[in-house]
């Protein structure tokens, strides 16, 4: 059964175009650094879809558990894998990103590209990164991918009750977290900031520009489990 059937995370136009997408070159970047920093090589991929970065960390060396919601995107993640002969590198999972189905202390990357974004409230988003936390091993890197706040102007107003959770982008609740506030909640998980990928945001309107409004503005960061 898949959980988002109907959802446009399931849709075959929307897994089509997960499935072409291009790799994240700055997660590969940091996955090859990390390679020879720890010697070792399992990373788990949240929300990994329809394995547009699961597939090329498999080929640069890494073992690879993916989570996802959305069935048809395992589907084809695992298809992808199995035609370009990583079956064996990558292990496919249906799992919601706040109860990774994994041990304590497991993984020496954890990616959160795109999903932590998709959390419903603060709570859930907290629990995802909590999960985080307890499968990430000590000195574990964590990339983050992520809507920022910086998406909305800054009157517009958050969910009654909710420090970062807004309806404005979609209509459905998402977080949009300041910089300030993505570093406190990794921080409380025991994530500090990795100099390896500085802060750096994606589509944020030069000052004086108005935003076309299609587009969410995202960082992206690199993390260091302390254990």
């Amino acid at each position: 059964m898949d959980p988002l059937a109907g959802s446009q995370w399931s849709a075959p136009g929307t897994v089509a175009g997960f499935a072409h997408s291009a790799p994240n070159a700055v997660l590969l970047k940091f996955a090859e650094e990390e390679l020879r920093r720890h010697g070792r090589a399992r990373a788990l991929d949240l929300g990994c879809g329809a394995g547009r970065n699961a597939l090329p960390l498999a080929r640069l060396g890494w073992t690879v558990v993916g989570t996802d919601l959305s069935w048809p995107m395992l589907s084809a993640a695992a298809t992808r894998a199995r035609e370009d002969r990583l079956d064996d590198r990558v292990r496919l999972v249906l799992a919601p990103m706040e109860r990774i189905p994994a041990k304590d202390r497991s993984f020496d990357l954890v990616i959160a590209h795109g999903i932590w974004n998709l959390a419903r409230s603060a709570s859930q988003f907290r629990q995802a990164v909590g999960e985080a936390a307890r499968v990430a091993r000590p000195g574990a890197g964590l990339f983050v991918f992520t809507f920022s706040r910086n998406t909305f102007p800054p009157e517009t107003e958050p969910v009654a009750g909710e420090p970062f959770v807004f309806t404005q982008f979609s209509g459905e609740p998402q977080c949009f977290l300041t910089d300030a506030q993505l570093v406190d909640e990794l921080g409380r998980a025991g994530f500090t900031p990795d100099p390896g990928v500085p802060f750096r945001e994606y589509n944020r309107p030069q000052p004086g520009a108005l935003g076309k409004g299609t587009m969410p503005v995202i960082y992206e960061a690199a993390f260091r489990h302390e254990g």
